[in-house]
């Protein structure tokens, strides 16, 4: 539960506590460093200079550095790196988080281009591929440049211990097994195998990041990021799948309820948005597909919005109840979990 003023003054007009205890707990609070992210100005702030920065040295690399060589790119790549080390450095000694592990990131991506300027350097680079076609295209021999980069965010996540270091290594995990994908089919692999791939890794990520949840949740919210990106990759995944059977089409609906579910269960907003937007595309199709000329399936909608509201209203007044009744079944670690977030 986030902690406001408004909440607090709630609790002096309560008589619970006193404006001078308010005042001093909300100063206290505020004063406390933050570890997670959170949707205000300075946060955005943070991550958009962030990614801006880690989009310049990845995502957005132009041909232009080809023209140092390989020795040119390596030793620039290990002088912005030497920058990033000593800005997480700055920033984790005066206790500002977010920024720190940000930098402390840049560095982890950073470590694919210098790999790719050592093996250019020492002439060990296969073909005439670049480093700009990384992040676009699938081969073989990038299978070095991710394990270098899985090394490096080993020991900086090691080192510094913030959550955003789990975004760099769930990516490059992720083009790790397209990667692997191509290898074994002995090429290129097609659209609807790299995104079965994708669907497959984003569950065991997702699964990977709940194991995280439960393990770390009294430290620091370390599974946010692997959240986000195995829900993604997994419903990205899941929705690019093509089937011409209607109930395939219907699956694909129940799991993304599922996702909702499982949102609610565990407090974690992206499987509720991203199951959302799978149940719209579903009923989209059914209104545009299967019941285009049907004047009873909008009726038939609004009534199943309408029984969607009842238990709205069902499961707030036995929400404790059911809540109580249903962790009884669950594990201990799980059920730990799930107090701390829900309480």
């Amino acid at each position: 539960m986030k902690i406001t003023k408004e909440k607090l003054e709630l609790a002096v007009a309560e008589e619970i506590i006193t404006h001078e205890q308010a005042y001093k707990l909300f100063t206290f609070l505020k004063a406390m460093p933050s570890t997670g992210p959170s949707f205000d100005l300075t946060h955005v702030l943070y991550y958009m200079g962030g990614l801006i920065a880690i989009g310049a040295m990845t995502l957005f690399m132009n041909l232009g550095w080809e023209n140092f060589g390989g020795w040119g790119i390596f030793f620039i790549s290990l002088a912005y790196a030497g920058v990033g080390l000593k800005l997480a450095n700055n920033f984790q000694k005066k206790g500002h988080a977010i920024p720190a592990g940000i930098c402390a990131t840049f560095v982890v991506a950073l470590t694919p281009l210098a790999m790719y300027g050592l093996q250019q350097a020492l002439g060990w680079w296969p073909d005439e591929s670049t480093y700009r076609e990384y992040h676009r295209y699938i081969k073989w021999h990038w299978i070095y440049l991710e394990l270098g980069t899985l090394a490096a965010g080993a020991i900086m996540a090691f080192r510094y211990r913030y959550p955003f270091l789990q975004m760099p290594i769930a990516v490059t995990l992720w083009y790790m097994s397209m990667d692997i994908a191509a290898m074994l089919v002995g090429g290129r692999p097609d659209f609807e195998l790299r995104a079965l791939v994708s669907m497959y890794f984003g569950l065991a990520m997702t699964l990977f990041a709940l194991w995280v949840d439960i393990r770390s949740f009294k430290s620091g919210d370390y599974a946010f990021w692997l959240y986000l990106f195995g829900v993604m990759v997994f419903w990205g995944g899941m929705t690019s799948q093509h089937s011409d059977s209607e109930l395939s089409k219907l699956m694909y609906c129940c799991v993304n309820l599922l996702l909702v579910g499982i949102g609610v269960v565990i407090v974690r907003r992206v499987f509720v948005i991203f199951g959302a937007i799978g149940c719209s595309i579903y009923l989209g199709h059914l209104a545009n597909q299967v019941f285009k000329d049907s004047w009873l399936f909008p009726i038939a909608l609004t009534a199943i919005g309408l029984v969607i509201i009842y238990l709205g209203l069902f499961w707030q007044k036995n929400e404790k109840e059911i809540t109580r009744k249903v962790r009884r079944y669950l594990p201990l670690p799980l059920r730990e979990l799930l107090d701390e977030r829900t309480t």
